[in-house]
């Protein structure tokens, strides 16, 4: 699965156990421009560093795998937890994928002044 949005926080990588380790990404996902969304990824393992070159507000394209996964605490209640596993990150911003913008001030003058032909056949 792939969703793009902007870089709003990267945190540090948290060393859970001796031989796991893990690193969150927040992005901020707009959709719809009104309501935005920040989802928490996370990079486990060798992949924490797939984090490293990323600054706040970048827009990126984060490629991910949705996990889930049961727990069931002493007393018997089982509790189900979802996770946003990244394996790959896009920058978008400087890149091809991104479109070019073309801003007025940009565009060169054209001439709409007669060309010296008298068949033009627009009425006015």
């Amino acid at each position: 699965m792939e969703i793009r949005g902007k870089v709003h926080e990267i945190g540090g990588i948290q060393q859970v156990t001796e031989s796991f380790k893990k690193r969150d990404l927040i992005v901020a996902h707009a959709e719809n421009p009104q309501f935005v969304e920040y989802i928490r990824f996370e990079a486990t393992q060798d992949r924490v560093n797939i984090f490293d070159n990323l600054t706040v507000g970048e827009d990126i394209e984060i490629s991910f795998n949705l996990r889930g996964r049961p727990w069931t605490n002493k007393e018997g209640v089982t509790t189900y937890f979802n996770s946003l596993v990244a394996w790959r990150v896009t920058k978008l911003a400087g890149t091809a994928a991104a479109a070019p913008q073309h801003n007025v001030g940009d565009m060169p003058p054209v001439d709409i002044s007669s060309s010296g032909s008298d068949d033009d056949d627009l009425p006015f």
